[in-house]
């Protein structure tokens, strides 16, 4: 039996979540335990809903510290699946035993390690989250810290995760620095479109994983139907394949939008969208030069400005 004062607390922490899934999928048939963040205070290495999946063979996916207090939680998952019941623990408490794990950042989470079976997470579970990941639509799971039992939907007095679809990344223009974001997009989890109306550069072969789009632009981005948790990022430095795509990514709720060139050229792009009627205040969601500055050069140090300034947008860090 677990008892605990964690109750009706909201999972936040499922940019890991793909791994989880695939790993699941993997190992399936062999006995894995599911260890899940339950709570968390101070400076927490993760947040609430953060999961690590473990399996008999010693093989594991996800973390819950970042390495601080995995080989405990190891040892609580071989229990879970030798047969013990769920169990509940709590590390970064104040003046831990000499060789007790501690968190060093100084903050606190409670632990949660459950069986992955019937009786605690469902292997079926793993793939309702990814179906309403595919479909687009939040999943609620609860979980009884009493028993370890998770089941969908909000039960009153359980720790309830809330599974977001994932964040959705456009990017207009095919070029070499689009490569290099949609993967590094693709790695801290978000779901890619690459759209650009020219043949020659949207082909297949270079870009592995991610939806391709030869809509015109203004086109795609109503295709893509841009929310409060997506970005649209223009790369193409062609104003008739970029200005269309900020306009139409400007018209909606876009949680971020992104577009590269110098401060000049981005200054002349502003007198054009103004001139479309954008006021001020429109333009200014416009990151440009998009990214934050790290000095960085080449594609790849690029992207890696873009996808820092994308994330701390969508996080309200900027």
């Amino acid at each position: 039996m677990i008892t605990s004062h964690i109750l009706m607390v909201i999972g936040e922490d499922l940019d890991d979540i793909e791994e989880i899934v695939a790993a699941a999928r993997a190992w399936a048939g062999q006995p894995m335990a599911l260890a899940t963040v339950v709570a968390a205070s101070g400076s927490a290495p993760r947040q609430r809903g953060g999961h690590m999946l473990v399996a008999a063979d010693g093989r594991f996916a996800g973390s819950i510290s970042g390495g601080c207090v995995e080989y405990d939680v190891f040892a609580l998952a071989e229990q879970v699946i030798a047969g013990a019941p769920a169990s509940l623990a709590t590390y970064g408490t104040s003046d831990p035993g000499a060789w007790a794990p501690d968190l060093p950042c100084g903050g606190e989470i409670g632990v949660l390690v459950q069986p992955v079976s019937a009786a605690g997470f469902s292997p079926a579970m793993f793939e309702t989250i990814a179906a309403a990941r595919a479909a687009g639509t939040p999943l609620t799971l609860s979980t009884d810290l009493a028993t370890g039992l998770t089941v969908t939907g909000a039960q009153e007095g359980w720790f309830i995760n809330i599974y977001q679809p994932a964040r959705r990344l456009l990017i207009v223009g095919a070029v070499q620095i689009a490569q290099a974001l949609a993967t590094l997009a693709q790695t801290i989890g978000f779901s890619v479109t690459i759209n650009d109306p020219r043949e020659r550069f949207l082909r297949a072969e270079r870009f592995a994983g991610v939806t391709l789009s030869d809509l015109w632009p203004d086109e795609a981005v109503a295709a893509f139907a841009p929310d409060a948790q997506s970005a649209v990022v223009t790369l193409s430095h062609d104003i008739k394949i970029d200005d269309p795509a900020l306009a139409a990514a400007l018209a909606g709720p876009t949680g971020y939008i992104g577009a590269l060139g110098s401060r000049a050229n981005h200054g002349r792009r502003l007198e054009r969208l103004a001139a479309l009627g954008f006021d001020s205040i429109a333009l200014a969601r416009i990151d440009g030069p998009a990214g934050i500055h790290i000095g960085g050069l080449g594609p790849q140090e690029i992207a890696l400005s873009i996808a820092a300034g994308m994330v701390a947008s969508l996080r309200d860090a900027r």
